[in-house]
């Protein structure tokens, strides 16, 4: 084994260069994004049978929600993932505070697009729907819930990136924990796409 390797390894034998800590990083974060599609994409095919099999009750489900909330919901989220995005080549550049600024940025797009869920579900409650009306409604809360646990995931590893960047941890040499974060806030957003498009219009 070359010198240069021997000096970059543990005394378990893995190496712990720059490159290998980024390529493990983000090779994880891309078998958790294809585990979580395969989630969704299990729930999507569940819709997609009961939709077959049920069309005008998903046409009537389709029309009880709020089109308007949800395309601003869907315009939020893409905000926000121009915002983290441009967060990452600021952190490449070695700009820590503007990565700073566009992860609050990002967190309080994600906020506001909690605060709209929460009002739209409280609407759907106000006039006595339910998961256990139906199962377009079943389905709805179920996915769009599993959504919003996924968003508030996504803003509590965006705001630990946040305080590690303050404390000068991540640069233009190490900043594969931005990069990652932002891989996962992608996902949410892809995600959300899909309900979108699946439950507000498609339906």
């Amino acid at each position: 084994m070359a010198a240069t390797s021997v000096e970059h390894l543990h005394s378990d034998g893995h190496f712990v260069t720059p490159q290998d800590k980024y390529s493990s990083m983000k090779l994880g974060m891309w078998l958790f994004i294809a585990t979580e599609i395969l989630l969704f994409g299990g729930l999507f095919a569940v819709y997609a049978i009961y939709r077959a099999k049920f069309p005008e009750m998903f046409f009537n489900g389709r029309d009880e929600l709020s089109l308007l909330l949800g395309t601003t919901n869907t315009v939020i989220l893409i905000v926000s993932s121009f915002s983290i995005a441009m967060g990452v080549t600021a952190i490449q550049r070695g700009k820590k505070n503007l990565l700073t600024f566009l992860i609050i940025v990002t967190l309080l797009c994600g906020a506001l697009f909690g605060v709209n869920k929460y009002f739209e579900y409280t609407a759907k409650f106000h006039h006595g729907i339910f998961p256990s009306t139906d199962i377009f409604f079943a389905l709805y809360f179920m996915m769009t819930s599993l959504h919003m646990l996924h968003v508030i995931v996504g803003m509590a590893i965006l705001f630990i990136i946040m305080i590690f960047n303050m404390k000068g941890k991540y640069s233009p040499s190490n900043y594969t924990a931005p990069e990652v974060g932002a891989l996962y806030w992608h996902l949410v957003d892809v995600i959300w796409i899909y309900l979108f498009g699946l439950l507000y219009l498609v339906a």
